[in-house]
């Protein structure tokens, strides 16, 4: 028994009437057609969209922006001749629609165009990854982001300060906050401050906040962050960076539990959780006498150590798609897919500055991209075709070659690891022996 073709859905917005004369003919062949007005298109999931475009649409263009942004597909743009004579139609509907036809309707050539619209924007959704995470929350499938988001679940629950290390951009202060966000304290105040960040004489008084009076312009009393924080989470960021007189007054806080305003010479009882974070080599900075080392054992109690991009093998294509669609509202431009020399390009950076560095780039290229997709010309990288191997033994290249076969396919694959085997032509337990020869995932 032949199974039958599932429906494709067609919303139709807005409709005219030569839309309506178009529709039967489209059942005819297979699609499941729904109308609606823009006001209620939101609401109504859709394999492809046809919208009859107006002018006082491209007037107030955020509500198609919406529609089309929040559908997750192809868009098709119907236009007569008052709307194709107004300015910026043009741009407009190349950077939001798949395609346009002018009423009237070549039928034909209308039933092509959906469904090539179709097929293309069941390939973009294969490479699309929906996220209903706060923020951009430990994305990712690789082993050291499995392994760390099972270490802070077993974190979080406890009270004790906990020191997180690694490079700048590994996000750090997106640990932090998981760690509050999974505790006991996760309905009371998360205050984060970066301790590198602060003039030096204003540290004192923003950790720990003043008295009216206490020094030339204290105008009122002022509440400091550690008090701010009484009953959650205090996160001190680049805690390295934090002076010695400072890191003096902080021990005294961790041991006692309670602080004194500046001016002031009341203690006040303050009940927080404490989170650190370092870029720095702390052991090597209490050698150097810059950091005290009864402060450091206080601090690191738990520590977690956040891996740098370049070991994230297979996060790559997931973490760039997600920050395509972020910052897409942001730019005013449709979230694009990325090209195969801008998907290498990636695969071969070193991400110094990790997963900043590839939420910057990401953003560069929405704003520069002239085509449908992202180049890595628009990513500021260099295309595939420009870089040059380093040289070394025959060894040395198979070695790299295949270590890099599994990074490209993973960067494309890493949702489907049968489809991964299979691109690379080896069975699927060949392909986890090779996993585990090269320490990937």
């Amino acid at each position: 028994m032949i199974e039958a073709p599932a429906l494709r859905r067609l919303l139709v917005v807005d409709p005219c009437d030569d839309c309506h004369r178009l529709l039967p003919g489209l059942r005819s062949v297979g699609w499941d057609v729904d109308s609606c007005t823009l006001e209620n298109a939101a609401d109504r999931p859709c394999d492809v969209g046809l919208l009859r475009l107006q002018p006082h649409h491209l007037e107030h263009p955020d509500a198609v922006k919406e529609v089309i942004s929040r559908s997750g597909t192809e868009w098709i743009a119907v236009l007569n001749q008052e709307v194709l004579r107004l300015q910026n139609v043009g741009d407009f509907v190349c950077e939001w629609f798949f395609d346009f036809h002018t009423l009237p309707f070549d039928v034909s050539r209308v039933q092509v165009t959906l469904g090539r619209a179709f097929g293309m924007a069941r390939l973009r959704g294969q490479g699309t990854v929906h996220i209903d995470q706060p923020e951009h929350e430990l994305l990712g499938d690789s082993k050291p982001i499995r392994e760390l988001r099972k270490l802070l679940s077993k974190l979080a629950p406890t009270e004790s300060p906990v020191l997180i290390r690694g490079e700048s951009g590994t996000g750090k202060e997106l640990v932090a906050r998981t760690l509050h966000r999974q505790s006991q304290r996760h309905s009371k105040p998360f205050v984060a401050i970066n301790c590198g960040a602060i003039p030096e004489h204003l540290i004192q008084s923003e950790l720990f906040g003043h008295e009216k009076g206490a020094f030339t312009g204290a105008h009122q009393r002022k509440i400091g962050r550690i008090e701010a924080a009484n009953g959650g989470t205090l996160f001190l960021d680049e805690i390295g960076d934090l002076p010695l007189e400072l890191q003096a007054n902080l021990l005294r806080f961790l041991q006692e539990k309670h602080i004194e305003r500046v001016g002031g010479s009341q203690p006040i009882p303050v009940d927080v959780r404490v989170l650190a974070a370092t870029h720095v080599d702390l052991e090597a900075a209490i050698e150097k006498k810059r950091f005290r080392e009864d402060l450091y054992y206080r601090l690191n109690v738990l520590q977690v150590v956040t891996a740098p991009l370049r070991e994230r093998n297979g996060d790559l294509s997931m973490l760039a798609n997600h920050f395509s669609h972020f910052y897409s509202h942001e730019t005013g431009r449709r979230p694009r897919s990325f090209s195969e020399d801008a998907l290498i390009a990636l695969g071969k950076h070193d991400w110094p500055g990790n997963v900043r560095e590839l939420a910057n780039r990401v953003r560069r290229g929405l704003v520069l991209a002239e085509g449908r997709q992202i180049e890595a010309r628009d990513l500021g990288l260099i295309s595939h075709h420009a870089i040059a191997a380093p040289m070394g033994t025959l060894e040395d290249y198979k070695h790299r070659a295949e270590r890099q076969a599994l990074c490209d396919v993973l960067n494309r694959h890493s949702d489907n690891l049968s489809i991964a085997a299979k691109v690379l032509g080896i069975s699927r337990p060949t392909f986890y022996r090779l996993l585990h020869k090269h320490q990937i995932r």
